[in-house]
């Protein structure tokens, strides 16, 4: 099967660069799903849904043999990001690309499912295939598509996640704590706008916020324990509409990077006393919403054991690496909320033809070999498990 795959590699590239000239952005997928439902009605696969939790696509195959069920996930949301590459396959969208792999996770898994529906007499059990929608935004497709039934009568799950920061050939695991919680917040600022001639008449919102970044950045600094990872940031910071006008408010915007559910609470709570602090010393009031995001990514002991040897059966072991944990997020963590799994990394970089920007960046690009290992390595480690299980 995984000779199946090498021949069909080409046509995943081709699949790969139809999603990337033609993204669409989180909860507006409408000709993705349509192109994913259609590949798997041609392949003769009977139990497709479609529209499952939104625009998600589930099929299942069956095995001619009886067994558990092991599902496979990817997503295929876009980025609201102009494309900067100059390659033919350039997204023909203005503003709006797949400059995190999306277009890659589902490229292999339409691969994947084209062997393994060709090889149902080796399959002991059935696997389940999540075809995702809006990963890129909470409150994400995978806890609808989980509302809708894309896990009922799973047993275990995995998924694999295209990166640049490993090269291509290579595999990277971590089991427990691997991705982050992902908070979203905005605070508001509302001072008193005037004249900038006349300060003194003003309750400047934009100096409020501008100490209010500083102060912000004491929390991980002096209130969480070092041990503990955690992350403040400040991505936006808005006020302002003339040279000669003091602004009567101001809002900043970033995101909250943490593990475990105290440290986010403690940084939620010190977010607020420091803001009402830094407002209260010139008399300005704010407000603040705080978007609690996905759960951490927490992969199962022995699912991630399972893993790293079938990734060693595809590649020189010293080429499946253990990773530090990512403060970065993913709604992978809903499936693995409901039965035991693990989510890992394909490499696709690729430092000589310069495929080295990281993921949600204008210049993205995959090493697209990179395909042929992230689909060899969803097949293998669905038939290990559920040739392991059965037996």
């Amino acid at each position: 099967m995984l000779e199946q795959l090498e021949k069909i590699h080409g046509e995943m590239v081709n699949i790969r660069r139809h999603f990337h000239m033609n993204p669409e952005l989180s909860y507006k997928e409408v000709e993705t799903p349509a192109y994913i439902t259609k590949y798997l009605q041609n392949l003769g696969i009977e139990d497709i849904r479609t529209n499952v939790g939104g625009r998600g696509v589930v099929a299942t195959i069956k095995g001619k043999n009886p067994g558990k069920t092991v599902a496979l996930r990817a997503d295929f949301d876009a980025l609201p990001i102009p494309d900067e590459k100059d390659v033919p396959y350039k997204s023909t969208v203005p503003g709006v690309m797949h400059a995190c792999g999306h277009d890659g996770h589902t490229a292999s898994l339409l691969g994947v499912a084209k062997v393994l529906s060709q090889n149902t007499d080796k399959i002991n059990g059935s696997v389940r295939l999540i075809f995702q929608f809006a990963e890129e935004k909470s409150p994400g497709g995978a806890i609808e598509m989980i509302k809708d039934g894309c896990m009922d009568g799973v047993d275990a799950v995995f998924g694999s996640h295209l990166s640049t920061k490993i090269s291509v050939g290579e595999y990277g695991y971590r089991a427990g704590a691997f991705m982050a919680m992902p908070d979203e917040y905005t605070i508001t600022i509302k001072g008193k706008g005037g004249h900038g001639a006349a300060p003194h008449q003003t309750i400047d919102s934009i100096v409020v916020a501008a100490n209010l970044v500083i102060n912000l950045q004491q929390i991980v600094s002096r209130r969480i324990d070092p041990l503990k990872p955690a992350v403040v940031t400040v991505g936006q910071i808005n006020g302002g509409n003339a040279f000669n006008v003091i602004a009567d408010s101001a809002t900043i915007v970033g995101t909250v990077r943490t593990y475990d559910d105290e440290v986010q609470k403690i940084i939620q709570t010190e977010m607020e006393r420091i803001t009402k602090a830094t407002c209260d010393l010139s008399g300005a009031t704010f407000e603040i919403e705080y978007l609690r995001g996905y759960p951490a990514v927490i992969n199962d002991k022995a699912s991630t054991e399972l893993v790293t040897q079938s990734l060693k059966k595809i590649v020189n072991p010293k080429k499946v690496i253990e990773l530090e944990p990512s403060m970065g997020g993913e709604d992978f963590a809903y499936y693995l909320q409901k039965v035991p799994g693990c989510f890992f990394n394909t490499g696709a970089g690729n430092e000589e033809r310069g495929i080295i920007y990281p993921h949600h960046h204008p210049k993205f690009d995959i090493d697209e070999n990179g395909l042929l290992f992230a689909s060899k390595a969803l097949l293998t480690i669905a038939l290990d498990y559920l040739s392991e299980v059965s037996n």
